[in-house]
């Protein structure tokens, strides 16, 4: 097998929640590039039913449906969606996520409804959409799983910093789960991501974001194409032997021994 043939996509079917925006654009252009046909899932239908048109312009199967990934009927019409587009599911990337929009306290005083509605989103989101498309990935012979971690997740980083580590012990479990039945599952964790998103969160010129950078050994920060390689990785034949992981992502900023 050549080394482009462990990367290839064709005839996949890969899911992206939260597909419209940010990371899940480059996401979905790059398994779209890789030979897959893509499902842009996002809660913003026109957003992804615009993002799946422009895709659809260069050549790639791609199709927009909607998703909120706090319920499990509309996590199973998701997946129901892409079985009827494309015959299948191979490949789900959580992305979803709250990121942007955070509550404004400490774990010692956040509301309760703060709290269950980050972790709605980053937590309970991607175990039902997982949920939703383990039929679909079962009778195609197994399938990849990719949760979208954030190197906030090993550091004190309140409830998003929470909410993403416990996603990474959704990832183990659910990797020793369902290795049997063929299904890997996986985790990607970015350090310092260059998009505004992530601006908005962490100002590109806070002195903070400075601080955090002086500390990092390597590339302390990238867009998130740089994240493409890795999803590639664990989303191919490149990656069979690769589950239960979640990989850092961040210039050496967070290391775990």
């Amino acid at each position: 097998m050549t080394a482009s043939e462990l990367f290839d996509l064709t005839d996949k079917v890969a899911v992206i929640t939260g597909g419209a925006g940010g990371i899940g654009v480059v996401y979905a252009e790059a398994l779209a590039e890789a030979g897959a046909s893509v499902v842009v899932a996002d809660v913003d239908l026109e957003a992804a039913t615009t993002t799946a048109a422009a895709l659809s312009a260069k050549g790639h199967r791609v199709a927009g449906v909607a998703v909120d990934v706090r319920s499990a009927q509309s996590a199973a019409a998701m997946a129901q969606a892409a079985v009827d587009a494309f015959g299948g599911i191979d490949i789900l990337v959580n992305n979803a996520a709250i990121m942007t929009d955070l509550p404004p306290y400490g774990l010692s005083n956040i509301p309760v409804d703060d709290w269950d509605r980050v972790i709605d989103v980053n937590f309970r989101g991607p175990l039902l959409c997982t949920q939703a498309v383990i039929p679909a990935m079962e009778a195609r012979g197994g399938g990849r799983i990719v949760n979208g971690l954030s190197a906030g997740a090993f550091m004190p980083g309140g409830i998003y910093g929470v909410s993403k580590f416990a996603l990474h012990g959704l990832t183990v479990n659910l990797a020793a789960e369902l290795g049997g039945r063929g299904i890997n599952v996986n985790a990607i964790a970015p350090g310092l991501v260059d998009n505004e998103s992530a601006y908005v969160a962490l100002p590109k010129d806070s002195e903070f974001r400075e601080m955090i950078a002086a500390t990092i050994p390597g590339k302390p920060s990238g867009p998130p194409e740089d994240l493409v390689g890795a999803l590639l990785l664990l989303c191919s034949k490149a990656g069979d032997w690769i589950t239960g992981q979640t990989i850092l992502i961040d210039g050496g900023w967070i290391t775990r021994l």
